[in-house]
């Protein structure tokens, strides 16, 4: 049946049906979600779509730059500097060795750490352009259309899909943009990244650095402030994972103890002393667990994999995934009676965060600035405990569970209905 296009109503609403008060073109019902091509800040816009219901028409589009060799010193660069001057070095050096081999659209696959991205349809090359004249060709026929962008590198370009196209998108910014808010309908971040406007912050980092590295001024009212990151493992994500790694997970002796291993990062360092200290600890729980299933992320040291893999790869106890088929993240999520993890993810621990159950947390001390503010709060909340090998793992606590996304979702219902517009039911 074709779209039948309803005339104008007249001016004032006084007496006029309800489908003139609220506008056939203001229902939003299709999301695109602009990607850097890593899986923890595409999750986190994926998640947010997720929560909003508009899973089954969103397009994912994503902002490449040059990777490999030399790119990697330039990543400091907007995007779109990197990619004049990477052309510029390789008209002078060739194909070098030291350059990468981006090659105008070809795409690099999504990560698959913590699950990849399943489901999603083809990956498309962003470009403001095309998607602001898409949204605009097609708002007659489809209403407006959502944009969630997520991490430094889309932050050029939503902001121009904004400014291409105000009167038919509503973006939404996940991670702070630093300046300008008011170039986006929404900003979603964590509240620790307004860490170096406390108190503390101010004795921990320098003045003339304050300027890059946080927020200059505190949050208004289009910021939306979250504990931890966005994910996309809610209730009925869970419960699909739960049944299809049932087979496998069920039959384990409980209880099932999940360890999550990450990667130092420049404001959580560590190496092979943790992997020791945590191999250690591990071995002290082990009594109290039926079994024990170890996962290490991409980022992941091989020196400290290895340390791990030596102690526990025969033991009867403890499986050591290998990386090869199936991530057993989402799984792992559904059907674990507590967690260990790294302190330097917060991805991984907003995820284990969101289930309720015990979360353990190893190297929290080491970690320094923002991060150390984001520790801080979970164990204030009550949300981790610090993984000291003494804990009884058979012995269950609960919290009240982080909420982020669904709490972001609803920020963003409210501020679309501000606007005059609402959510496909």
């Amino acid at each position: 049946m074709r779209a039948i296009k309803l005339p104008e109503p007249p001016s004032g609403t006084i007496g006029m049906p309800e489908i003139f008060e609220a506008g056939v073109f203001n229902v939003v019902k299709r999301a695109v979600i602009i990607g850097n091509g890593f899986s923890g800040a595409e999750n986190q816009s994926i998640g947010l779509v997720r929560a909003l219901g508009l899973s089954d028409k969103q397009s994912l589009y994503r902002v490449t730059r040059p990777r490999g060799g030399l790119n990697e010193w330039l990543s400091w660069l907007p995007v779109s500097m990197h990619k004049k001057l990477y052309l510029i070095l390789r008209q002078i050096c060739g194909n070098s060795a030291f350059l990468s081999s981006y090659s105008g659209k070809k795409l690099f696959p999504l990560p698959a750490e913590n699950g990849g991205v399943a489901g999603l349809p083809s990956v498309l090359e962003a470009d403001a352009k095309q998607i602001a004249m898409m949204a605009c060709d097609t708002f007659e026929k489809e209403g407006p259309l959502l944009v969630v962008a997520s991490g430094r590198d889309t932050i050029s370009l939503a902001s121009s899909i904004k400014r291409l196209a105000p009167q038919n998108v509503f973006v939404v910014q996940i991670q702070h943009p630093r300046t300008k808010l008011n170039r986006f309908d929404l900003v979603v971040t964590p509240r620790h990244d307004y860490y170096a406007l406390t108190p503390s912050g101010q004795q921990e980092i320098p003045r003339f650095l304050r300027r890059w590295i946080t927020p200059r001024e505190p949050p208004d009212g289009h910021v939306v402030l979250t504990v931890g990151a966005l994910h996309k493992a809610d209730s009925s994500m869970l419960r699909i994972a739960a049944s299809e790694w049932h087979d496998e997970l069920a039959p384990l002796p409980k209880p099932l103890l999940v360890v999550n291993i990450g990667g130092p990062t420049s404001h959580c360092r560590y190496g092979a002393d943790l992997a020791k200290q945590l191999a250690g600890s591990l071995h002290k729980v082990l009594a109290t667990c039926g079994c024990l299933r170890i996962s290490f992320s991409r980022r992941t040291p091989l020196k400290v994999s290895n340390i791990i893999r030596k102690e526990f790869n025969s033991h009867p106890k403890v499986y050591i995934w290998d990386g090869e088929g199936p991530n057993p993240h989402m799984g792992h999520l559904a059907w674990a009676d507590a967690f260990v993890i790294t302190a330097d993810s917060i991805s991984m621990l907003s995820e284990a965060c969101s289930t309720g159950k015990p979360v353990y947390v190893t190297g929290a001390e080491r970690c320094t600035w923002k991060f150390s503010a984001f520790h801080k709060t979970l164990q204030e909340r009550g949300v981790v405990r610090p993984f000291t090998g003494n804990e009884d793992i058979s012995e269950s606590w609960s919290y009240p569970p982080l909420n982020d996304t669904a709490e972001a979702a609803s920020r963003v219902r409210q501020a679309l209905a501000e606007r005059g517009w609402t959510l496909r039911p």
